[in-house]
């Protein structure tokens, strides 16, 4: 039975240009404000005026986008919501030795007063710094990052071994709180180059052993970036509460000028007197 060889297509990006993304994008936005909010207020304004109209439907825009964006602040935020970074380490850089300078006083003595990483923890380090440690490979119509292999070293993650992984710093998050509002935190990886094996093939991997006398080994620092997730939707969440309360206001100014106006109308016709009371008048008599 002769095998049938998959081919493995890429599908290559879409044509950027002057109509992808701009032109294409102010249409769908366009077209999406017209629909959403051009249809509410076209009811509104032929039922209760054109200024009126604006305003309750302005009102209840914003008053929509406040709902919206508590859920994006208090909630876990769906894909194609409005958010910032998301937490993650990042390495800053690839020592031989802690005595490093250069390193703050914490790196320099996180052997002795830092903290281990479990094992399990230890997993997300570890694939920080291999992603920074091993060479990346170019591949077809996604271009290498300009600084993809500025700490890279190894041409597979079978090369070297990590052997300790410590933390040091740090603070306790809270809900709404930024980069600003937290501590340092750092985090040094520990890896050395593993003497090569020439182990037969059908044979399970044996246990790496490190090459003290290598002069790749040395130390991955890394620092930990909290994020912003919560940060824009929480902009966003202020200035629609200020656009919110606005409308209210335009709302509330707009009924008390229009009973100031009814009161002044109906005194110039003298159905109210000057304490705002009803006048009684005397009927005339009769013949």
């Amino acid at each position: 039975m002769p095998f049938i060889l998959a081919q493995t297509s890429t599908t290559p990006p879409p044509p950027s240009g002057i109509w992808y993304p701009t032109i294409l994008g102010i249409l769908v936005v366009a077209a999406a404000v017209g629909l959403f909010c051009g249809s509410v207020y076209l009811l509104l304004g032929t039922n209760l005026g054109a200024r009126l109209g604006f305003l309750i439907a302005f009102t209840a825009l914003a008053g929509f986008m406040v709902l919206l964006t508590t859920m994006w602040v208090f909630t876990a935020s769906p894909l194609n919501t409005l958010k910032g970074t998301t937490p993650a380490w990042s390495v800053k850089k690839v020592v031989h030795t802690l005595d490093d300078t250069s390193l703050p006083p914490e790196i320099q003595h996180i052997k002795k007063d830092g903290t281990k990483v479990p094992t399990q923890p230890a997993q997300v380090l570890k694939a920080a710094a291999d992603a920074r440690l091993v060479i990346a490979a170019p591949v077809p119509n996604i271009p290498l990052a300009p600084n993809a292999n500025q700490f890279a070293q190894f041409s597979a993650a079978t090369d070297y071994t990590e052997t300790n992984y410590y933390e040091v710093g740090g603070s306790t998050p809270m809900l709404l709180s930024w980069q600003a509002s937290h501590s340092k935190l750092y985090a040094v990886v520990e890896y050395c180059a593993v003497v090569p094996v020439n182990q037969p093939f059908g044979l399970p991997p044996p246990t790496p052993v490190c090459d003290t006398s290598s002069p790749k080994n040395g130390f991955v620092i890394m620092e930990y970036n909290y994020g912003s997730l919560r940060f824009p939707p929480f902009v966003a969440l202020v200035c629609s509460s200020i656009l919110f309360v606005l409308g209210l206001l335009a709302l509330h100014w707009r009924e008390k000028d229009e009973r100031a106006a009814e009161k002044a109308k109906q005194q110039a016709a003298g159905a109210i007197g000057p304490a705002g009371r009803a006048e009684e008048r005397v009927p005339e008599p009769v013949g």
